[in-house]
């Protein structure tokens, strides 16, 4: 999958992709429905978005939201058989032009797209302004077709990003998997952390998850990609995802422990599924308590994840 961050400068063999626009935070089914509609027109399948999310932009101090960093998201799309993300950098610039301007000197001059697909409900340019109406009028104007997908439901209502989110919330990851049509998965870099769990018999790989929503803190079986170096591969493990109350006042953070596996995975990328929340964070009465309640944590998760 190529991938641009910018729609000025493009060669003439960047252009002509039948694209879907969107946020497309969780790439969910929702999401895959627009992608779907987008494929063929005589056209390379092409995703349009945005990097940092409209809602980061326009609320910096909001509590974080998004379901995927923009790595897990580019990770997914490919998956997908997408040929060519445009991510775009939403700036002041961007957020101040005109529904027209951004057709005209995205769409049309930058890009060349020839098919815009997109959900009922999007709206884009300058306050919102812009519609699937205002898209219809400029793609008959400008020579691109354009597509309408409806909404998706599930059980019904519509699946959303904000349904995913309360699911997580209330530690559903299975429900959440349902309307993403995928496991949830938490991706990044392996970060040095302060070793506890090597110096317990539990060596995890940590990973920050900032401006990430936070699902329901605890301990959850979860099944692991590791994405780059020499240990590339899947395997299951148990993961902690929260501030370690035995130890503290801590940032949010994720440690997985990965089963049957040996080495060293610092600085490498891993791709984490939550499958099932299995316990809340506790504090123990001392460390002993805690590794028996561990021991059993991984048990139960091995058993959960060899049903799957």
């Amino acid at each position: 999958m190529r991938v641009y961050h910018d729609w000025n400068g493009l060669q003439a063999g960047d252009w002509g992709a039948s694209v879907a626009m969107g946020n497309f935070d969780g790439v969910h089914l929702g999401h895959s429905a627009v992608i779907d509609q987008a494929r063929g027109h005589g056209a390379p399948l092409g995703i349009v978005t945005f990097e940092p999310h409209p809602r980061q932009f326009f609320a910096p101090d909001a509590p974080p939201f998004r379901l995927m960093n923009a790595e897990a998201r580019t990770h997914r799309l490919e998956k997908l058989g997408v040929e060519a993300l445009y991510e775009l950098p939403f700036t002041a610039a961007l957020a101040g032009m005109e529904a027209e301007a951004f057709v005209t000197d995205v769409l049309v001059a930058g890009l060349g797209v020839a098919h815009v697909t997109v959900g009922a409900d999007f709206c884009f340019g300058k306050g919102r302004k812009g519609n699937v109406g205002t898209l219809r009028q400029m793609g008959a104007a400008h020579g691109f077709g354009v597509t309408i997908a409806e909404l998706v439901a599930m059980d019904g209502k519509e699946i959303s990003s904000t349904a995913i989110r309360a699911a997580l919330t209330e530690g559903r990851p299975r429900d959440a998997a349902r309307m993403l049509g995928h496991w949830h998965r938490i991706e990044g870099e392996v970060l040095h952390g302060e070793k506890r769990g090597r110096e317990l018999g539990f060596p995890t790989a940590n990973m920050g998850l900032g401006g990430l929503h936070l699902p329901k803190l605890g301990v959850y079986a979860v099944k692991v990609d590791v994405l780059t170096g020499p240990h590339q591969g899947s395997y299951n493990g148990a993961a902690s995802l929260g501030v370690r109350p035995m130890f503290g006042e801590n940032t949010p953070n994720l440690e997985t422990f990965l089963f049957d596996f040996a080495g060293d995975l610092y600085g490498e990328h891993l791709s984490v599924a939550l499958v099932d929340h299995l316990r809340p964070e506790l504090v123990f009465d001392g460390l002993d308590a805690l590794i028996t309640q561990m021991n059993a944590d991984c048990d139960r998760a091995r058993g959960i994840l060899a049903a799957l």
